[in-house]
């Protein structure tokens, strides 16, 4: 149970952070101050704020969950994330910065007209809508657990409405810039608070819990075995699922590439791009290890054993009863505030798309400055609200969240990956290409998502494949509708058109 000492911490923290994001944010004038902050920030900040943004509450609360009750092969994932990461810096990520673009979806307005631009707006908002109601979930989960040890009788629906209501606020008036240093605070937190378990576990129960890990087979990191189609574990669709995921990731969603965007050039978002998959390899291998640790402290118990209602409340469950009094307290504080973050994040990012991607392509006339920062702000109400919709429907899944995150943002990834490189490689299709293949993709992903979540209950087709799936579905549709057109004419050199 929490004491007052910890309840402390977590309001004055929560408060701090928040003073320190407005304080930071300094004065929204327009589009470009409340999506980009100005072009203007450090790519050290931006790097760790990718970082928060892409992990945040769903990496503490669910990945040592996978070692807890499996292994360390999860780090996999992690340095399929890098090699991807290397593609996107320097194959897409300068396109980006050629046109002063504010949305990720502008280049496929360039490429193939505003249908295409809208659409994958559109498509991302839906993704991004069911993948951070997830976010939403995973915030609930420790700040029930607290409810319940006050004694405090409460539901994650409750709960859910309350830390949407508060991020609403806190978006609505920082923008982008009190977003990405926030994400900076947050993210240092809760990795020193992941280290923090671990030395006092190590401490309480002698450190004999990685010897045992080692002899129990849960320090494997490869997984040559198993059904490589559909064997989420195994090596081959973690790393090469795990770089085209990456590539989807940071290269076509625009909650990832807007913070890149907010880079002072193209060299400082390429390096806060790459870095970021370093980062993000350290910070899964010491939540990995904080499962291990819980493991050994809890005596192998299963989650059922040990009176939870979701395996995702285990290390939540240790930090009220296993830490320190006031150390609870910050790190359930760190646990909340990136949550709470990484949602604003997502907020900005809708309202970005929302704007410029689908209401000012309806315009007929040009879109003022003051417009789109009103209409952004209006956004970022609507986006906040609706997000309390699939958290509720989530809640009853019982299955690790961050799989069930990463799983659903797969559905869409594949198509709009697929679409940015056809764009790029086939210089003969259309709009309507574009579109028909896009959709299919979509379709082929969302129908082994839903059988799998709700039909059969049976594994066809592992997550980490679904963005792979995606482009080669792009790339067969587009590529077959492409060739009811003439190739494109071929550019002649300025000597041959003056002869």
């Amino acid at each position: 149970m929490l004491h007052t000492v910890d309840l402390v911490v977590i309001i004055a923290y929560l408060a701090a952070t928040a003073w320190l994001g407005l304080k930071l944010s300094g004065k929204q004038t327009g589009v470009k101050d409340y999506f980009l902050g100005g072009r203007d920030l450090p790519w050290w900040a931006v790097c760790l704020s990718v970082v928060a943004t892409e992990t945040s509450a769903l990496t503490v609360i669910g990945i040592p969950v996978i070692s807890f009750l499996g292994d360390i092969s999860y780090l996999q994932l992690a340095l399929g994330y890098i090699v991807g990461r290397l593609i996107v810096a320097f194959f897409m990520l300068p396109r980006y910065y050629e046109g002063e673009m504010v949305t990720a979806y502008a280049y496929l307005g360039k490429r193939f007209g505003q249908s295409t631009q809208t659409t994958a707006g559109i498509t991302f908002m839906f993704t991004r809508l069911l993948a951070d109601g997830i976010r939403v979930l995973a915030a609930a989960i420790p700040l029930k657990l607290i409810l319940d040890g006050m004694g405090i009788s409460t539901n994650y629906f409750t709960i859910i409405v309350v830390l949407a209501v508060v991020t609403i606020l806190y978006t609505f008036i920082g923008g982008i810039k009190a977003v990405v240093w926030v994400d900076v605070a947050q993210m240092c937190l809760y990795v020193f608070g992941g280290i923090l378990a671990i030395v006092v576990i190590s401490l309480q129960t002698g450190g004999g819990w990685l010897a045992d890990a080692a002899d129990a087979g849960k320090l494997n990191m490869f997984v040559f075995s198993g059904n490589p189609i559909s064997d989420s574990s195994a090596f081959i669709p973690s790393f090469i699922g795990g770089a085209v995921f990456a590539m989807a990731s940071h290269g076509s969603d625009q909650l990832v590439v807007q913070r890149l965007l907010t880079c002072r050039s193209k060299v400082e978002a390429q390096k806060a791009l790459i870095w970021s998959g370093v980062i993000v390899f350290f910070q899964f291998a010491v939540f990995l290890t904080v499962g291990l640790a819980l493991w050994g402290y809890y005596d192998r118990a299963t989650p059922d054993e040990l009176g939870l209602t979701r395996n995702d409340e285990i290390f939540p469950l240790f930090i009220i009863e296993g830490l320190p009094q006031g150390i609870s307290g910050l790190l359930l504080a760190g646990i909340l505030a990136a949550a709470m973050s990484t949602l604003s994040s997502s907020l900005s990012a809708l309202s970005s798309s929302t704007v410029t991607d689908v209401y000012a392509r309806f315009r007929k006339t040009p879109m003022t400055d003051a417009e789109g920062l009103r209409v952004g702000r209006w956004a970022t109400i609507g986006w906040g609200l609706a997000f309390i919709a699939p958290a509720t429907v989530f809640q009853s899944d019982e299955g690790n969240i961050v799989i069930l995150a990463l799983g659903v943002a797969g559905i869409t990834y594949g198509g709009l990956l697929g679409a940015f490189l056809f764009g790029m490689v086939n210089k003969r299709a259309n709009a309507v290409d574009a579109n028909i293949a896009f959709t299919a993709a979509v379709a082929v992903n969302a129908f082994f998502f839903v059988q799998e979540k709700y039909i059969t209950g049976e594994v066809w087709v592992a997550w980490q494949w679904y963005p792979l799936l995606g482009v080669l579905v792009t790339f067969a549709v587009g590529g077959l509708l492409s060739l009811r057109h003439g190739a494109p004419a071929v550019e002649q050199p300025e000597l041959e058109r003056t002869r």
